[in-house]
């Protein structure tokens, strides 16, 4: 049993003082904790239900846990937060099964202005064959129309916006519709000139979001094509917001290329805000729905394509080379194995100009990494290269007869390998690119144990480790103790109603879940119930940022 603590001293730090009991407390001090203390913004003590009773007194904030689960709060690896907020407030089209569908939720959507929808997959539907773009401007009754595929790298668009926009001509325009690469680059920007309020808003939707679902922080992956210098500018604003709502710590990048360290130098004292790299969505490649991933054979459904490189490996080589002499992160938006064997060649080529050390040492990162053989494994855990990957994608398009196998048939087993990753000895964190995937975090965790692919499935345990601590590493964040509930840590959590608790393993030789105490692993909930915990508060160091009556009722 873990010693009571000291009793906070008068004058020596924030007043307020708050005694979580009568739960469960997700910690590697203790694997039987049942109480927290929280002092100020920090962690100040985790023990037993006894130690608890004896240090409980009325100049505290109790709350009774009644069976509630404590546990670090979730880090997103790869977050858009004005795109998430634009995507909460449009049309929802995940929903829609067929064209027809489609064109009626654009008919029935009302308003004035562009109409905006996102997350239509036609992977999904029975027929999927895409309205045509007079079919849209005929349902809009005229009003431009920009409707995002869910991987919001193409997208549907009516007939005025390509007028407006000045898509005919530009690379991916289709007179169809479905514009993707440079024609969908600039539908998007088209209808994201937005006030700086306006701006505010979707971002404060999208933060909102996140801390109800149990989120303390979001890496925001700006880049050019994606947002502004402004757009960056504001979500690095809300770490420092005095006098508003608090919210989740955003831990911004900016995917811009540099060629030498001057220009990455430059181009940092341009953006005015410190951005954790020249990182993120500087795009190597697409997306495989939108078949813009690049590929070393033609997609399986699509005979001749190859998909899209964005960057040659002399510029990805020059970018990574200019960050290493810096000492901050690059790294890039890759999800082909074509695309994949660009960027290490890159990793390669900036090694012998400035020497592996440097690019070790530099912490780079690549987002996505969808397919990576054994080979490619090895040469990124040689380099030190943080993989952010999203779960979730597995879930929604991997498996037998799923998206994943249409595109790409037998290459499709492949993909996402997480205990791969794992073993190799890879870094790995894990994200959403919401507004790709929700932000649900348990789904998320629950996607890398149920993995389609058995062979890397990963535990719990490592699946959150890999959505907590391993996202505050990943951004190479100051305090080391970021993500666990140790005395001393930054005090950011999430509370959590739960079924119940387990330990589950993803090796399908041995019991997959257990209740059983002698093992000494910190619990986490049971999710093979069909539904996720429920938040009912989320503090990021110390500050409340989402609660419900449920925790003080």
């Amino acid at each position: 049993m873990a010693d009571a603590p000291a009793r906070p001293q008068e004058g020596t730090g924030p007043s307020k003082v708050t005694l979580y009991r009568n739960g469960s407390v997700y910690t590697a001090a203790d694997p039987f904790a049942t109480a927290m203390l929280v002092d100020g913004g920090t962690i100040a003590w985790v023990g037993s239900e006894q130690a608890a009773t004896s240090i409980a007194d009325n100049s505290m904030d109790i709350i009774d846990l009644r069976g509630a689960l404590v546990a670090p709060g979730f880090v997103d690896s790869h977050a858009h937060l004005t795109e998430t907020g634009i995507a909460l407030d449009s049309l929802q089209l995940g929903g829609v099964r067929s064209a027809r569908e489609l064109l009626d939720a654009v008919a029935a959507s009302g308003g004035e202005g562009a109409v905006l929808g996102h997350g239509w997959d036609e992977s999904l539907w029975d027929d999927p064959t895409l309205p045509d773009a007079g079919e849209l401007e005929r349902a809009a009754a005229g009003r431009p129309v920009y409707l995002s595929r869910v991987d919001v790298h193409s997208a549907l668009v009516s007939p005025s916006l390509v007028a407006s926009a000045g898509l005919a001509g530009l690379d991916g325009y289709a007179p169809g519709g479905h514009v993707r690469r440079e024609a969908h680059t600039a539908a998007r920007q088209a209808t994201r000139r937005l006030s700086t309020a306006a701006l505010q808003d979707y971002q404060r939707r999208a933060l909102d979001e996140a801390a109800a679902n149990g989120y303390v922080a979001l890496a925001e992956m700006g880049a050019p094509r994606i947002s502004s210098f402004d757009d960056l500018r504001l979500a690095a604003g809300w770490n420092d917001a005095a006098g508003t709502r608090p919210a989740p710590e955003v831990l911004p990048y900016w995917g811009q290329l540099t060629t030498t360290a001057a220009d990455a130098e430059a181009l940092l004292a341009e953006l005015g805000v410190r951005v954790r790299g020249f990182a993120g969505d500087l795009n190597i490649d697409g997306s495989i729905g939108s078949r813009t991933a690049s590929l070393r054979e033609p997609y399986t459904d699509a005979p001749g394509e190859t998909g899209t490189t964005y960057l040659s490996v002399a510029e990805a080589a020059a970018h990574l080379a200019a960050c290493s002499l810096l000492g901050i992160q690059g790294g890039f938006h890759v999800i082909g194995d074509a695309g994949l064997d660009a960027a290490l060649q890159a990793l390669e080529e900036a090694a012998a100009e400035v020497g592996e050390q440097r690019v070790r040492a530099a912490g780079h990162r690549f987002e996505h990494v969808e397919m990576a053989d054994a080979d490619a494994i090895a040469r990124l855990a040689k380099y030190s290269v943080t993989v952010s990957a999203q779960p979730a994608f597995d879930a929604a398009w991997g498996g037998q007869g799923r998206l994943y196998e249409r595109r790409l048939g037998s290459r499709s087993q492949g993909m996402n390998p997480f205990a791969s990753f794992y073993s190799a000895g890879v870094p790995i964190c894990f994200g959403s690119d919401t507004p790709v995937t929700p932000l649900r975090p348990w789904s998320s965790v629950r996607s890398c144990l149920e993995h389609h692919d058995a062979d890397q499935r990963i535990s719990a345990r490592a699946a959150f480790l890999g959505h907590t601590r391993a996202g505050w590493r990943a951004a190479r964040y100051e305090n080391p103790m970021a993500g666990q509930l140790v005395p001393g840590a930054p005090a950011s959590f999430a509370v959590w109603e739960v079924d119940e608790l387990m330990v589950q393993v993803a090796d399908t030789r041995v019991q997959s879940w257990s209740t059983d105490p002698r093992a000494r692993t910190p619990l986490l909930p049971a999710l093979d119930t069909g539904t996720d915990p429920r938040c009912l508060q989320t503090v990021r160091d110390g500050l409340e940022l989402f609660s419900t009556e449920a925790l003080r009722g």
